[in-house]
């Protein structure tokens, strides 16, 4: 099949959710990828942050093999035990915060969070979840009406009820709307989707202190800064916050649809049978590639790569301000999850095509940025190749604008 063909079925047969890149994507290898016509790029995007090993990496193709050859779904799913699911959550207990005892499989981070805030209102008997604003949880409705973005809302009338909004990183705001009907406070450590904000030191711990005072759970969401995409494994455990409920996806099975919620065994104490349940809770194959994932991620030190080459990263791109800083606004991030920030949407939207037609997938975010995250075990070169080929797009379209001006 060629692309043409491709275009032509997808665009026929789809919604019309995305605007579509005119590039039918046919293999990869690592963070690079090819069209059906055999040119290749480089992806800084991870599939939106879930291919946090590489494209087509064999620990996950033989993790799904191995286990598709054995079962890939229990009779009775949940009601069945499970020797991959055992061994996933073994593996898991290693890595996340210690106060985080317990977990349950879903198949999407917008499940996670979706079951979190439910059950987080059945164990307090309280109805209102406190959000940030330029948060994002998922695409239910549920989550959507916790996501604390307009554009991600206003559409959707009637929201979810029951949903309250402050500033990200503003405890004042956070003690002035904590009270006696707030079941939980759901909280990005780091918002991703919403511009890559880091909080100020200490902000989660106080935000779980003001929560266990008030009686309210905590529902850390670590979608995208989990597994090791900052460079610690969870950001709840490097900075000591004792979480309820921590939801968890993409980078979690390597680019397999998969997901889970971690809860505290005082949560847990309070949860009884069909409080939850799902057909599929970590069925066998997605435990098997999970396990082999994770256990890559932990052999291979990623978290130290991440580190070094986000460091890396951070300090080239620091530069760019200065330099280009009639189109770049900031640069900001932590470990290889990074936004640039440019001074208008226009400018974002040129760097990002000019980025594609040299060969690099980039995530245009929030209309004016763009947001960097490719596999976390991208190598040296393959970064510097990525960010040359970023920079050079700078440098022209920050001439073309100078050019403008005059």
């Amino acid at each position: 099949m060629s692309s043409k063909t491709t275009f032509e079925i997808e665009d026929k047969c789809l919604p019309p959710f995305f605007v579509k890149q005119k590039i039918s994507v046919e293999k990869g290898d690592g963070v690079y990828v090819w069209d059906e016509e055999g040119k290749m790029y480089i992806d800084f995007t991870a599939g939106w942050g879930v291919t946090c090993i590489g494209h087509a990496n064999p620990v996950i193709t033989e993790a799904l093999i191995d286990q598709g050859r054995k079962i890939i779904q229990n009779p009775n799913s949940g009601l069945t035990y499970s020797p991959a699911r055992a061994r996933l959550l073994s593996l898991l207990a290693e890595i996340l915060p210690s106060n985080l005892t317990r977990v349950f499989f879903t198949n999407s981070g917008a499940e996670a969070n979706d079951a979190a805030i439910k059950l987080a209102r059945k164990v307090t008997g309280r109805s209102d979840i406190i959000s940030t604003y330029q948060s994002f949880h998922g695409r239910t409705i549920s989550t959507t009406s916790a996501t604390g973005q307009p554009k991600h809302r206003d559409r959707y009338s009637p929201l979810m009820p029951n949903y309250r909004f402050v500033p990200y990183d503003d405890l004042e705001a956070m003690k002035c709307y904590l009270d006696e009907n707030v079941a939980a406070v759901i909280l990005e450590p780091i918002q991703g989707e919403g511009g890559v904000h880091i909080p100020s030191e200490g902000y989660l711990k106080e935000v779980s202190n003001l929560c266990k005072k008030n009686g309210s759970l905590l529902i850390v969401d670590e979608i995208q800064t989990g597994f090791f995409r900052t460079g610690p494994a969870f950001v709840t455990g490097s900075c000591d916050v004792k979480a309820d409920f921590m939801t968890m996806a993409k980078g979690i099975a390597g680019g397999f649809p998969f997901g889970a919620f971690a809860l505290s065994e005082t949560i847990a104490k309070k949860l009884e049978i069909g409080d939850h349940g799902g057909t599929y809770c970590g069925n066998p194959l997605g435990c098997a590639v999970s396990y082999a994932v994770i256990k890559y991620l932990i052999d291979n030190n990623i978290s130290k790569n991440v580190e070094e080459i986000g460091c890396l990263a951070l300090k080239r791109m620091s530069l760019w301000p200065e330099t280009y800083g009639n189109i770049v606004a900031d640069i900001r991030g932590k470990g290889l999850l990074i936004m640039v920030e440019f001074q208008s949407e226009d400018i974002a939207t040129n760097v990002k095509n000019e980025c594609l037609s040299k060969g690099l997938f980039v995530t245009q975010t929030q209309g004016n940025g763009i947001r960097i995250f490719p596999a976390l075990n991208i190598k040296k070169e393959e970064l510097e190749e990525g960010l040359l080929i970023i920079e050079g797009a700078v440098k022209e379209i920050s001439l073309t604008f100078q050019t403008l001006t005059f």
